[in-house]
């Protein structure tokens, strides 16, 4: 499939999408956009590589999330009602039946993991460490790159996800990867382009100046387009649950930001997904 446009980090792998899924994906496969959808759990992990065996142009990354280590409060759109919320059941990285999955020839990542300190202890913290080094582990064994989740404390300014991720990384990991819904300092972007990984970038950057500068200076070479759909719809589509093909929007912003042709920017961004995740 020769795509224009690359979502490299969706959900429609999530119940959110249960009632018209094969229209969304269909939606975004003939406006030019190929889809990566994530999983965050072992069942979301295996929907998304039974998605990408069904379409073309349609890829699956599988991992753990780091919420998803322990039991905490989860959204609706992802599991499904189990009353008004519900609690995450607190999944302990199984390495071998992920080994299972990545073997699929669609699967082009491991994630997405990483730290979140949203909600967090020092316990959550210490199970959040463990399962990212077990997934970088399995990312080195495989030779995949890896999809990050990384989120800080708004509250807590003694911790920084951002630097704690990099410096695991740069101990454990042989392999490269994107820093997905990049949301971080200058300072902390730099220390991920620096060290090979790229940043990137979803709807929010739509409604929001607070990234402008951290796209304006990040390489063009070093960015991705996603839309972590089913959340964070851009404009001109706010109100709406978001789908892959308003990606398109993403980028239009991006190219914006930088100054530089939607076209040119939309086939580096194809290039740079094709080459992170060696897209065939």
């Amino acid at each position: 499939m020769n795509f224009k446009y690359i979502d490299i980090h969706s959900h429609t792998n999530f119940k959110a999408f249960e009632e018209d899924r094969d229209a969304v994906i269909m939606r975004a496969l003939d406006a030019g956009v190929a889809v990566i959808n994530v999983g965050t759990q072992i069942d979301t992990s295996r929907f998304a590589v039974e998605m990408a065996n069904k379409y073309d142009g349609v890829y699956a990354i599988i991992g753990l999330h780091p919420i998803h280590t322990g039991a905490s409060y989860h959204d609706t759109k992802e599991l499904g009602e189990e009353g008004k919320a519900f609690t995450s059941r607190g999944e302990v990285f199984d390495y071998e039946n992920y080994k299972k999955l990545i073997v699929d020839p669609k699967v082009v990542a491991i994630g997405e993991c990483g730290l979140d300190y949203y909600r967090c202890t020092e316990e959550t913290i210490a199970k959040q460490k463990q399962a990212f080094i077990e997934q970088i582990n399995l990312a080195n064994e495989y030779n995949k790159p890896l999809m990050l989740h990384i989120r800080n404390n708004p509250e807590d300014k003694t911790l920084n996800a951002y630097s704690d991720a990099l410096e695991i990384l740069k101990e454990h990991a042989r392999v490269l990867g994107d820093v997905h819904f990049f949301a971080g300092s200058l300072e902390d972007a730099k220390g991920f382009v620096d060290f090979g990984f790229t940043l990137s970038f979803t709807g929010v950057i739509t409604f929001t100046h607070d990234y402008d500068e951290v796209v304006r200076q990040t390489p063009l070479d070093m960015i991705m387009s996603e839309t972590d759909s089913p959340y964070i719809t851009p404009i001109p589509y706010r109100g709406k649950r978001n789908e892959p093909v308003y990606v398109i929007e993403v980028v239009k912003k991006i190219a914006e930001i930088k100054g530089l042709p939607i076209d040119e920017v939309a086939n580096q961004l194809v290039v740079n997904a094709k080459r992170v995740f060696n897209l065939k």
